[in-house]
């Protein structure tokens, strides 16, 4: 590889064995009789104190893990005095330098006395607030953290709190420790660097999106002693993002919804009208009139299977009409009522049996006429498909998760194959079990009336065992 016009370490694949160039030598004063060329003697005799441990983690983070950076450090030259240089690996360079080997160039950079430092501190703190970036590191050996005046004004701390690894659980939601723990542990064990969106909590229990970003940090005997991170207010930007996916969401079930409504509208209305075409064809070449009354009776049949599918439809469009109506607050306990009241001769034919627990959401801003329809859906569903060996039970409740209301609909009936009809649980027309009522109709509105209302419903299910519908609005 050609000499540029700065100086150079080469990487091999041997442990902490480098190539320096000979420009390297040269911008310093050096010989390579004078001084050793590895690692350690860097370390010992010619980098600043001040910039030993950053380059160390750095370094080693790139040689073990791969973990590219930029860094300015002040070495010692021949005259005695420290050269301020940038550091930079190959794969970070604004170029694509392509090598067998890894590389650390050192540009040099013209130091004016103590200005230029002071300059570089005055924009990186500019830099850190402006983009809501805060700075921290864990030292094992001391057992100690420390924040940076960012960190303090992200998480809403005073400046007198002393952060603790013992506190860390604080600083993250509960849907995320687990996730905190991990990556902590893996870097701390393994030297593992951790890059991951995470959920954090500032002191005043306000939630919010953060980018956190973690490299272990070693000693002299390249052991791991302590964790060095950032982490950047994103949450703005990531909510936006989960915004953005739900619409994404929304207009793909649309979409999906809009084709098989297109399948059922160009397959079965050409199916029947087809029938009827030909049975008419039929009728007009036949002279017995026993054959066609016959078949008149076979047009009233088809006739009649024509006007279901058109209400179906007519009822999908009605859906996605009716979806701009005013919400209004509606209890779950009298929705309920109302659907038990209209089936209560089903219900005590089959012996059922219906608890229900309200009592963590009461009620919701919904258009009523679509609560009542999905409760109805999932309970006749539960008595259709109840299990030979036993009456129903359904179990009914509301809760709180994460800020957002649910509606969980339990049975303890046949149970759903879903390695089988996971994909056809909702569709329309869709059928999974061999009951002559089953006409795969209600599940397919009740996914387009929670869906119309920006809602989502899930099935799990086990053979045999029973299924539970999760509608989360």
């Amino acid at each position: 590889m050609q000499d540029f016009n700065t100086g150079y370490w080469e990487l091999h694949s041997d442990p902490y064995r480098e190539n320096w160039s000979e420009r390297f030598y040269e911008i310093l004063g050096y010989s390579k009789d004078t001084i050793q060329s590895n690692f350690d003697y860097f370390l010992e005799h010619l980098i600043h104190k001040e910039d030993v441990d950053v380059f160390r983690d750095n370094f080693l983070n790139y040689r073990i893990n791969t973990v590219n950076f930029k860094q300015h450090i002040k070495i010692l030259n021949a005259q005695g005095n420290y050269q301020l240089f940038r550091c930079v690996t190959n794969d970070a360079l604004p170029v694509n330098i392509k090598a067998e080997t890894s590389f650390v160039f050192f540009f040099e950079i013209k130091l004016e006395s103590d200005k230029t430092i002071k300059k570089d501190n005055f924009y990186y703190k500019e830099t850190a607030q402006m983009t809501s970036t805060g700075s921290w590191y864990v030292d094992f050996h001391k057992k100690e953290s420390s924040w940076d005046f960012e960190t303090y004004r992200i998480l809403e701390y005073p400046e007198d709190y002393s952060p603790s690894l013992k506190d860390s659980a604080n600083y993250y939601s509960e849907e995320h420790r687990q996730l905190a723990a991990d990556c902590f542990f893996n870097c701390a064990m393994m030297g593992t660097p951790f890059n991951t969106e995470i959920k954090m909590v500032t002191a005043n229990k306000r939630e919010f999106w953060a980018r956190a970003i973690g490299k272990p940090m070693y000693n002299k005997s390249k052991e791991i002693i302590g964790i060095r991170g950032v982490f950047q207010d994103i949450d703005d930007i990531k909510r936006k993002e989960i915004s953005l996916q739900k619409s994404v969401d929304i207009i793909a079930g649309q979409n999906s919804r809009l084709f098989n409504f297109a399948h059922i509208v160009s397959h079965n209305l050409r199916s029947h009208t087809s029938n009827l075409s030909l049975l008419v064809q039929l009728i007009e070449d036949i002279d017995d009139p026993k054959e066609k009354e016959g078949l008149i009776k076979e047009v009233k049949t088809i006739s009649t299977n024509l006007n279901t599918t058109i209400e179906h439809l007519n009822e999908i469009v009605t859906i996605q009409t009716n979806n701009k109506q005013e919400r209004v607050p509606v209890k779950f306990k009298d929705a309920l009522k109302l659907v038990i009241n209209g089936i209560s001769h089903m219900i005590s034919n089959s012996k059922t049996q219906i608890r229900s627990d309200f009592n963590e959401v009461e009620k919701i801003d919904y258009i009523p006429a679509y609560l009542e329809s999905i409760l109805l859906n999932l309970i006749t569903n539960a008595i259709k498909y109840k299990h030979p060996d036993r009456d129903p039970i359904i179990s009914i409740k509301t809760y709180m998760n994460d800020g957002n209301k649910f509606l969980k609909v339990s049975d303890n009936g046949v149970g759903i194959d879903l390695k089988l009809f996971k994909e056809k649980v909702f569709g329309m027309y869709k059928t999974f079990h061999y009951n002559k009522d089953a006409v795969g109709i209600g599940l397919f509105l009740t996914k387009n009336q929670v869906e119309s209302m920006d809602g989502t419903i899930r099935v799990e299910s086990e053979v045999d065992k029973g299924t539970i519908f999760t509608v989360e609005f």
